[in-house]
């Protein structure tokens, strides 16, 4: 996947233009966020869950070699077998030698942002090994040639209208006169071909939500039912997974699961969670002859430790880009990679680098929604503002935002002198910004008025109030008679 995240300005330039991707983000508010606070509200508990929750993640991130130790030895115990990918290159060499070893040709996919992460299916093609998605939305934009858009609803930025012609495009077989103008018409047409796919793949790829060391099980939910196929019906079952998806027991995952559904979908529990540990025994009716995880560390064991360890206790729910008004605006494609929203903003410099990245920690409105709905309480917020810092550090800036913040900092250093600059700025501001109260250009703020007026000061300003404030006598304490 080439990354595009430097150009995430003319990425959102391109976003806001079109029309039918605004139209089709709509839907994100419509469809998550309030269904996600009818689930909370409807689950007493939903706080004390979260608290849990953290504290569950942090204790095992905390004593993560020990845990990695504890699952590798039951994934063996199993039969199965576990590699680790110290970065993309290496999980994707790992992947292709077990694929030649079986001589796959066809590999189905249940969803893997981890496969997106390394680049597996551009890789798989190169390869001479066809890839097939098997999850609805990613198999629509696989048709498309595109990247997901959102990490639980890829196809978010795709109207149905837009489905309907890709599918009389590609599926060559479709009668003329089909009808294919409602939503479950459409899911019964990419049945239909899906279905052929699962028993002709030699490989079945998933994901996993969660690694539990207590027993060596890789943890999968769906609502479509298709990663259950992939894993069952391939003959060789691989889980691509990060090292952060560790969990000490089966109570422990249970406890996360009932916080992840509500806050990504507003279901209390995905329609499908499956449990996978080890291939098929003698006793099992079916399942793969082959079992393998790669763990892939891809930059995470340098987060470990630092101010952005806490990203680490992310469950990839996607309720903070449901609810980021810039994600609203902009959608997915235009971070440029493969996580977008605030946990995108804070993941992505850490993974390609800050030189890379450092355009999306700023693509925030600091107004607190990501934390605030964050099912693993993670400070989102807190995070972006430690990589502005890195920014403003290794002078990764423009030099006229560099510039205007050394300017500022001059005045804030030297109180008097900046009083007297605000007591001449301002009432020019009031008077200049006229019956309107506000501005349609301003010098130094173009990258503002370009797209939105920028408003004149009204009232008085801070320090003018704290002083009237501080002036008023203090109001004496109420006192309660009793009778």
């Amino acid at each position: 996947m080439q990354i595009t995240s430097p150009q995430f300005r003319q990425n959102t330039i391109t976003a806001l233009a079109d029309k039918d991707l605004q139209r089709a983000l709509a839907n994100v508010e419509k469809g998550f966020i309030g269904k996600r606070q009818k689930a909370v509200d409807k689950l007493p508990e939903f706080d004390a869950l979260r608290d849990s929750s953290v504290a569950i993640k942090e204790h095992t991130l905390k004593h993560l070699d020990l845990y990695i130790e504890a699952y590798v030895a039951k994934v063996e115990a199993s039969g199965g077998h576990v590699h680790f990918a110290e970065d993309a290159e290496q999980a994707r060499q790992i992947f292709l030698d077990i694929a030649r070893k079986r001589n796959a040709e066809t590999v189905t996919k249940g969803k893997t942002m981890i496969s997106e992460e390394i680049g597996l299916n551009g890789f798989l093609e190169e390869n001479g090994i066809t890839p097939v998605e098997t999850d609805l939305g990613e198999y629509i934009i696989q048709l498309r040639g595109e990247h997901p858009s959102h990490i639980i609803a890829p196809a978010i930025h795709i109207n149905r209208d837009q489905v309907e012609a890709d599918f009389r495009r590609f599926h060559t077989d479709l009668e003329v006169g089909r009808d294919l103008t409602a939503p479950e018409l459409l899911l019964a047409e990419a049945r239909g071909v899906l279905r052929k796919r699962y028993g002709e793949a030699d490989i079945g790829v998933t994901g996993a939500n969660f690694l539990i060391a207590e027993t060596g099980t890789s943890v999968i939910v769906t609502n479509e039912g298709n990663g259950d196929l992939t894993q069952l019906l391939g003959k060789c079952h691989v889980v691509l997974a990060s090292i952060e998806k560790l969990v000490p027991t089966l109570n422990d995952a249970s406890q996360i699961l009932r916080v992840l559904g509500r806050s990504a979908t507003g279901q209390e529990a995905s329609v499908y969670t499956t449990f996978s540990t080890g291939p098929k025994r003698t006793e099992d009716p079916d399942g793969p002859d082959e079992y393998h995880v790669i763990l892939l560390d891809n930059g995470r064991t340098n987060m470990l430790g630092t101010e952005f360890e806490d990203m680490l206790r992310c469950i990839r729910c996607g309720a903070c880009m449901n609810h980021c008004p810039v994600y609203h605006a902009v959608g997915g494609h235009a971070y440029g990679w493969v996580y977008p929203g605030p946990m995108g903003a804070v993941l992505t410099p850490a993974l390609i680098g800050v030189e890379d990245g450092k355009l999306l920690p700023n693509a925030s409105t600091f107004c607190g929604r990501c934390e605030e709905v964050c099912p693993m309480h993670i400070p989102l917020p807190k995070m972006m503002r430690h990589w502005r810092e890195q920014e403003y550090e290794k002078h990764l800036q423009p030099k006229p935002a560099r510039t205007g913040l050394g300017l500022w900092a001059f005045f804030a250093r030297r109180p008097k002198l900046y009083r007297a600059a605000v007591s001449f700025v301002v009432p020019a501001l009031k008077l200049l910004g006229g019956r309107k109260r506000r501005f349609a250009a301003l010098p130094l703020a173009g990258g503002w008025t370009q797209y939105r007026d920028f408003p004149a000061p009204e009232g008085r300003t801070f320090m003018q109030a704290y002083k009237q404030a501080k002036g008023r006598p203090e109001q004496p304490a109420r006192t309660e008679t009793k009778h």
